[in-house]
């Protein structure tokens, strides 16, 4: 493998494809280009390192070392058997496959990823006399087979776990939402750091936590314990050293305000565990209030948040969004308010004309994420038109 100059693979979620881009060219990828749910750019080992432990919309990172044209699965096997597979990884390590596969000719990515494993042992015990276990739930080495239509693709797996598991979340809500999701909404909303921050109905404290991280420039993974790269034949743990030092030596104070309301205690209970655990309590500040009573305290203030979705809890939502919207001519005048909603009947109930709209999706469920700007004064009849 030229460590020089790999090509590399981030995938990320569908709409923060343009956010994950900005983020890539900033930590020093070359030749960035968008795909869908996905960008590719090229770097060194170091790059390799610094974008898993630091990229915040970054879900897995993949290394391509192996592609070829199979029209059948003998061919496949065949191909995946002549490789040399002992120049990623030592027979006494265990390994595992994720397959995608997008092809008529192999319809199965089940049976395929398993005639890729008996290819893979079957080489070492050719060459070795050996065999490397296979272990789905905690591998040594984690390969990723993707085929379309009869073109394949052998990655490696840079990262392992998914990178959205940040190793501060000990609790959890009904339908939390996701990590990586939680910063790009985060940084579509232009949040930087600079001002106050308002979740108004914070859950477990995700956003929050993701919104503390932003502000302080600490790295997407500070709290990580392992990457899959760390198994790696070429590993550097020197490098990898050096590059977390550089990282944490720019983490920096954080003057505002980052404040989260919920009126469920348990709610509360949960974010409270979370901000511990992120060691972020004299950062964030949580309050059992309701958003519907509650008027602007903070200036000046960007508010992103998720509310409840049909999916989650049992609500009127005509009648809830309509609140939401009330609340902010009302309660939150010169505010720029950001929220994620999957029922886009509903959120026409707010009463004011969203200023963008970017399609996300919250797991499965189609989401708008939506901006509002509330205008005091002569601006306020002209942008506040109901849609």
């Amino acid at each position: 493998m030229n460590t020089d100059n790999l090509h590399i693979q981030i995938k990320t979620f569908y709409g923060l494809e343009p956010i994950l881009a900005e983020e890539i060219k900033k930590l020093g990828g070359k030749n960035v280009e968008i795909k869908t749910r996905a960008v590719n750019c090229e770097g060194d080992l170091g790059f390799l390192y610094k974008i898993n432990y630091s990229a915040r919309t970054a879900v897995k990172i993949l290394v391509p070392i192996y592609e070829f044209k199979a029209f059948n699965e003998h061919k496949f096997y065949d191909k995946l058997l002549k490789f040399n597979w002992d120049e990623f990884m030592y027979v006494n390590q265990s390994f595992a496959i994720d397959a995608t596969v997008h092809s008529e000719r192999f319809t199965h990515s089940q049976f395929m990823t398993l005639k890729m494993k008996d290819a893979i042992v079957d080489f070492f015990r050719t060459k070795y006399k050996q065999r490397p276990n296979v272990d789905p739930k905690n591998p040594d080495i984690k390969f990723n087979l993707h085929i379309d239509r009869d073109f394949v693709t052998v990655s490696l797996d840079s990262s392992g776990e998914p990178l959205f598991k940040r190793g501060y979340r000990k609790e959890q809500g009904e339908a939390p939402i996701n990590e990586v999701l939680a910063s790009g909404m985060l940084q579509i909303g232009g949040w930087d750091g600079k001002g106050n921050f308002l979740d108004p109905m914070c859950g477990s404290g995700t956003i929050l936590i993701e919104a503390a991280m932003i502000a302080m420039d600490l790295p997407a993974q500070i709290f990580r314990k392992k990457f899959a790269f760390q198994n790696w034949k070429n590993y550097d743990e020197e490098l990898f050293q050096k590059i977390k030092e550089f990282r944490i030596n720019r983490i920096k104070e954080f003057e505002g305000k980052i404040v989260g309301y919920d009126i469920d205690a348990r709610m509360l209970n949960a974010a409270r565990i979370n901000i511990q655990a992120a060691e972020m309590e004299d950062v964030i500040e949580v309050q059992k209030k309701n958003f519907f009573e509650s008027t602007k305290e903070l200036f000046p203030l960007l508010m992103v948040f998720n509310p409840p979705y049909d999916e989650r809890i049992s609500i009127k939502f005509d009648e809830f969004y309509k609140k939401i919207g009330d609340t902010f001519k009302t309660g939150y005048p010169n505010t720029l308010a950001w929220l994620i909603s999957s029922d886009l009947q509903a959120v026409k109930k707010i009463g004011l004309r969203p200023s963008r709209k970017v399609k996300l999706y919250n797991g499965k469920l189609e989401t708008r994420f939506l901006q509002y700007e509330m205008y005091e004064g002569s601006k306020k009849s002209k942008n506040n038109e109901p849609s």
